[in-house]
C-alpha cells in the first residue's frame, strides 16, 4: 500500500465498535490495516467508547449519529444539524476530500449534504437488505406501510445513491440490487466483500472440557450465530428439528444471539417438544464466540427472504469457516458467496423445513464428509477472505480514484474486492 495514493478520506458510520454489528467490524478491520494518516474516522457514540478508542490504533472522532427513523420529521432536524455541523468542522480542519458513507441513510445523507455544501465528494457502502427494502419494487404491498418501506426512504436512498461518486457492494447479490433494481451504472459499483481475522477464528481439537462446560456432551451441536430476526432463519431450523432429530436423536440446537424473536423461538420448540434440544446462548464475549464455533459440528445460517429483507453476506459463515466447520448456507442474498458449496458446505432453499432436514441429517450423518469439508474451509478462508486480503482490495478500490476525480463524476477502473 505504501506506493498508492488515499485522498484524505473521512468514514462516516453510526454502527462502529464497540457497538456490535457486522458492518462495524468490517469498517473496524479494514480502515485499521490502511494508512493512519490518509483516514479519519467519524464514528457514533457508545458506552464503552474511550477504552476501545484508546486502544484502535486508528484516528477516530466520535459523533452523535442516531437519528430516528422517519428521516424528515421536525424532531429529527437537530440531530441533522448537530452532526452535520460536527461533520462540516471536521472536512474544514482535517482537509477532508472524500467521504464514506456507512450506508446510504442516515450517514450518505450528511455525506450528500457535505457535497451540495461544501463541494466533497462521496462514496456509499451498501449491505443488500437496506437498499432492498428501501425500494418498493422489492417488497410486497403489506411491507410498504412499514417506515422503512415508505415513499420517503426510496426518495432519499435514490437521491443518495444516484449523487455518490460511487458504490461500494459488499456481494455480487447487493451489486445486482444497486445495478438492476436503482438502475445505477454497473461502473459505479465496486465489489468488496468482507473478511475475517483468521488469527482469532481459528481451529481447535475437539475439547470434552469446554463441551461440558457449553452443556454439549454427547450431542450432535448444530449452531446458528445472529441476532434473532425472521430472515435469519431460526424459526425454519426449529421447524425442522423433529425430522432432524427422528434420525439424529442427540442433535442439539444451539443459538448464539438475541434480538426480537427470542420469544417465539422460544414459544415454537415447546409447541414442537423440542425444547429440551434448542438451547439459546445470548450474547457471548469474542472468546466464548471462538469456543463455539471450534466445538460445534456443523454451522448454518438459515437465511431466507422476507419480503425485501434479505442477509446481504453472512460474516460469520466466513468465522465458522476459518474456525474449520463445515456450514450450511441458505439460498437467499449473499450468503452463498462466503462458501464453495458441496466443498466446505451446502446452500439450501431455507423457505420451509423438510429441505432443511433433509440436507442437516446428510451432512450430520457423514462424519468423514464433515471433516473433510471443515479443512477445507479453513483452507478457503484463510487464502480468499482474510482480512489483510480484504484490505488489500479496500486499499485497491479507494486509491485509484483521487478526490479531484470523484468530485468531477470520473470513475477510474475500479478493482474488484475480495473473493472469486
Amino acid at each position: 500500500m505504501s506506493g498508492d495514493r488515499f485522498p484524505r478520506t473521512l468514514l462516516v458510520s453510526e454502527i462502529f465498535p464497540p457497538r456490535i454489528g457486522g458492518s462495524g467490524r468490517w469498517f473496524f478491520e479494514t480502515y485499521r490495516r490502511l494508512p493512519r494518516e490518509a483516514f479519519l474516522i467519524a464514528a457514533g457514540e457508545h458506552p464503552g467508547q474511550e477504552e476501545f478508542d484508546r486502544a484502535a490504533g486508528l484516528a477516530i472522532r466520535r459523533l452523535p449519529l442516531t437519528f430516528p427513523t422517519r428521516f424528515l420529521r421536525p424532531r429529527s432536524l437537530p440531530g441533522y444539524r448537530a452532526a452535520w455541523s460536527g461533520l462540516r468542522r471536521l472536512v474544514r480542519d482535517e482537509g477532508i476530500e472524500v467521504v464514506h458513507c456507512g450506508r446510504a441513510v442516515p450517514e450518505g445523507l450528511l455525506g450528500l449534504a457535505l457535497k451540495l455544501r461544501a463541494g466533497v465528494a462521496y462514496a456509499v457502502f451498501a449491505h443488500g437488505e437496506e437498499v432492498n427494502l428501501s425500494n418498493p419494487e422489492a417488497r410486497p404491498p403489506r411491507l410498504r406501510r412499514r417506515v422503512y418501506g415508505s415513499r420517503e426512504l426510496a426518495a432519499l436512498v435514490g437521491l443518495v445513491l444516484s449523487n455518490a461518486s460511487y458504490l461500494v457492494a459488499n456481494s455480487d447479490s447487493t451489486r445486482r440490487i444497486l445495478t438492476a433494481r436503482w438502475g445505477l451504472p454497473a461502473e459505479r459499483v465496486r465489489r468488496l466483500r468482507p473478511g475475517v481475522d483468521t488469527r482469532l477464528f481459528r481451529p481447535a481439537p475437539a475439547d470434552d472440557g469446554v463441551r461440558a462446560q457449553l452443556g454439549w456432551t454427547g450431542r450432535r451441536v448444530l449452531l446458528t450465530v445472529g441476532r434473532l430476526q425472521k430472515r435469519k432463519g431460526h424459526d425454519v431450523m426449529i421447524d425442522a428439528l423433529p425430522a432432524i432429530r427422528a434420525r439424529v436423536p442427540e442433535a442439539l440446537y444451539a443459538i448464539v444471539g438475541d434480538g426480537e424473536e427470542r420469544q417465539a423461538l422460544e414459544r415454537r420448540a415447546r409447541e414442537l417438544g423440542v425444547a429440551a434440544a434448542v438451547q439459546f446462548l445470548g450474547e457471548p464475549n469474542d472468546d466464548e464466540l471462538v469456543r463455539c464455533y471450534q466445538q460445534c459440528d456443523l454451522f448454518a445460517l438459515p437465511n431466507r427472504a422476507i419480503g425485501g429483507d434479505i442477509e446481504g453476506f453472512g460474516m460469520v459463515l466466513l468465522e465458522a469457516q476459518a474456525c474449520g466447520r463445515p456450514v450450511l448456507a441458505g439460498a437467499s442474498g449473499g450468503t452463498a458467496e462466503t462458501l464453495r458449496d458441496r466443498e466446505t458446505g451446502r446452500v439450501v432453499p431455507c423457505e420451509a423445513p423438510d429441505g432443511l432436514a433433509a440436507a442437516v441429517i446428510e451432512m450430520l450423518s457423514d462424519p468423514l464428509w464433515l471433516a473433510g469439508a471443515g479443512k477445507a474451509a479453513r483452507r478457503w478462508a484463510v487464502e480468499t477472505f482474510d482480512w489483510e486480503i480484504a484490505a488489500g482490495c479496500a486499499a485497491a478500490i479507494f486509491a485509484r480514484t483521487a478526490a479531484a476525480d470523484l468530485a468531477a463524476g470520473e470513475d477510474a477502473a475500479g478493482a474488484e474486492g475480495s473473493g472469486r
